[in-house]
Parts: structure tokens; C-alpha cells; sequence
């Protein structure tokens, strides 16, 4: 599915969150981040490293949770999912053309 289909169909899945959403967006993308470090700590945990078929597909879904939130986030500040990502390949691709992939700082 390409991105833009996807910003489009997600919107529909949206419950009102009747509060303002940019900040519980950005929270609850957070909290899925958090779930999947949390899945992948327990692989390290208790599987010696071992990415399981089914730890796999449940790190799968939480990946997917950060998609959505991450989509909405775009949508409610009127960016499209597609010009985001080709900017960061751009960004990426030139800073790898310059040597300057390991750093720090967004304006390297």
C-alpha cells in the first residue's frame, strides 16, 4: 500500500478523542514506541536474541500502531506521509554523499 492510500484509509479507522488531539497523538505514538522496545527487550530477555515467528508478527503490530499514530500526527498538521518520506531520503541520501551520516544534529 503506498503511503498516501494509507493516510487516507487510516483517517477512517479515527475515534474523537473529543480533547485536542496533536498532543495525544504524540503521546500515544510514544507509548506504542515504548511497547515495541518493550517486546524487543523481552527477546533479548528471555530468547537469547531469538526474533521468534510470533515475536516477530506481535513487534509487527506494534510497528503498525506507530504507523497510524504517526500518520494521524502528519494529517492533523497537514503533511503528507509521501513528501515526509521522500524528504527524508533526500535528507539521508545527501548526508550520505557528504560523509556525514554519523554525527549528531539534524543539520549535519
Amino acid at each position: 500500500m503506498e503511503f498516501g492510500k494509507y493516510q487516507k484509509e487510516s483517517r477512517k479507522t479515527r475515534v474523537d478523542f473529543n480533547m485536542r488531539d496533536l498532543p495525544y497523538l504524540v503521546l500515544a505514538l510514544n507509548g506504542e514506541a515504548g511497547e515495541i522496545a518493550e517486546k524487543v527487550k523481552k527477546v533479548y530477555r528471555d530468547d537469547e536474541g531469538e526474533v521468534t515467528k510470533e515475536k516477530r508478527k506481535d513487534i509487527e503490530k506494534e510497528i503498525g500502531d506507530c504507523l497510524w499514530y504517526l500518520t494521524q500526527i502528519a494529517t492533523e498538521l497537514g503533511l503528507s506521509l509521501d513528501e515526509i518520506a521522500c524528504t527524508n531520503l533526500n535528507k539521508l541520501k545527501d548526508r550520505k554523499d557528504r560523509g556525514t551520516l554519523h554525527g549528531e544534529g539534524d543539520n549535519r
